[in-house]
């Protein structure tokens, strides 16, 4: 493991995602291996690259999970988008580009996704 890019990638994702959502995903014995790994290459890596900014990342991570039916992924990067300054008119613009390109079904259950998400958070505060 490269620290340097782990540190990197730690700090992104828990700007991203917040400081309770990366403890609570750290793993234990079993899946610990898999977050260090997500942790360091994707959040470190990818994420850390200076070619794209937060939101724009975060813009693209909403289509293609979206397009990949991963439900669970998607709530939790609605809310990282919002932290990146992605508005709900624009994450309701992708959805819709998703409908187009990737199928109604899959832009139907994204919408769904994301009230459950916006109506968690709007409880929240």
């Amino acid at each position: 493991m490269d620290q340097e890019t782990y540190d990197k990638g730690r700090r992104i994702r828990t700007q991203v995602l917040g400081e309770s959502y990366v403890r609570n995903t750290a793993g234990d014995d079993f899946s610990g291996p898999l977050q260090d790994l997500v942790t360091e290459y994707c959040w470190g890596a990818v994420w850390g690259r200076d070619g794209l900014p937060l939101k724009t990342r975060s813009m693209l991570n909403l289509a293609m999970i979206a397009l990949l039916n991963r439900p669970h992924e998607l709530r939790t990067h609605v809310r990282g988008a919002l932290n990146n300054g992605v508005s709900r008119d624009e994450i309701r613009e992708i959805f819709m580009q998703v409908a187009i390109y990737a199928g109604v079904p899959a832009a139907v259950d994204s919408f769904r996704v994301a009230r459950e998400a916006f109506a968690d958070l709007d409880e929240s505060r």
